[in-house]
């Protein structure tokens, strides 16, 4: 006689704690509002965020203290209004070359 070969589950898989553990874990990794590819993209998010953190507040600290350089001292300011404005006294004539652009 022959006879027919039946898979059978281990046990440990047919108990019903186990099943509920694994659908549990199931459900956080990959099927939950907040599973595992979102919580991954958030600390990404933040990453960059704190980057861009630092760059700002290095900036603020850069412009504070040419703030403070134009606000005491007049030369400092004078050359400041020069370069970025091309301001000039009455009795001065102002000449701006800009380079020409080379086309490739």
């Amino acid at each position: 006689m022959e006879q027919k070969k039946s898979f059978k589950l281990p046990s440990y898989m047919r108990n019903i704690y186990f099943i509920a553990i694994l659908a549990f874990v199931v459900w956080i990794c990959f099927l939950d509002r907040y599973n595992l590819i979102a919580q991954y993209e958030l600390s990404a998010e933040q990453r960059k965020m704190e980057t861009q953190k630092s760059f700002y507040l290095t900036e603020i600290e850069k412009n504070q203290q040419e703030k403070e350089d134009l606000l005491s001292d007049q030369e400092k300011r004078e050359k400041f209004a020069r370069e970025k404005y091309y301001m000039k006294k009455d009795s001065e004539d102002l000449y701006i070359i800009v380079p020409e652009k080379k086309d490739n």
